[in-house]
């Protein structure tokens, strides 16, 4: 695979896993000093790791929630939270995992996991009543 290859299977696993709303933000905001970046994280995160065999979605954002619970990321947990859910995510699953994460990462990470997670769910029904609490998508099961 070549990178403009990897770059378009990225771009398509990163639209539908974070959605075209957040994609397209990002893509506005690019510049001189950026453009390197995005393109290495399209290429990479989303076109390398993202599509790789093994996993599905749902089982890499479990993971990814639980990395950055350990990692204290807000600012990426936060937009992971929102993406989990296209990944078929349920609110209970981020609860058990939360509760988990306390064990392994500690008490003050999942707390502060928990009340940014808490954050998200109100601003997302604010904008989709429903949005943080409707039935997964069995589609949702994409390895890539």
């Amino acid at each position: 695979m070549n990178d403009q290859e990897r770059y378009d299977n990225g771009m398509q696993v990163r639209r539908g896993v974070l959605g075209d709303a957040h994609v397209d933000r990002t893509l506005t905001r690019r510049n001189d000093f950026n453009d390197d970046f995005q393109n290495f994280i399209t290429r990479f995160a989303w076109g390398d790791i993202w599509t790789r065999p093994g996993l599905t979605r749902h089982m890499r954002s479990m993971i990814t929630l639980s990395l950055l619970i350990a990692l204290n990321r807000g600012d990426e947990f936060r937009m992971h939270v929102r993406a989990a859910f296209n990944n078929g995510v349920t609110r209970e699953e981020m609860k058990e995992l939360f509760m988990h994460a306390a064990l392994y990462a500690g008490l003050p990470a999942a707390n502060q996991a928990i009340h940014d997670a808490e954050k998200v769910f109100a601003e997302m029904e604010a904008a989709e009543p429903g949005s943080t609490t409707r039935v997964p998508n069995a589609g949702n099961e994409k390895t890539a």
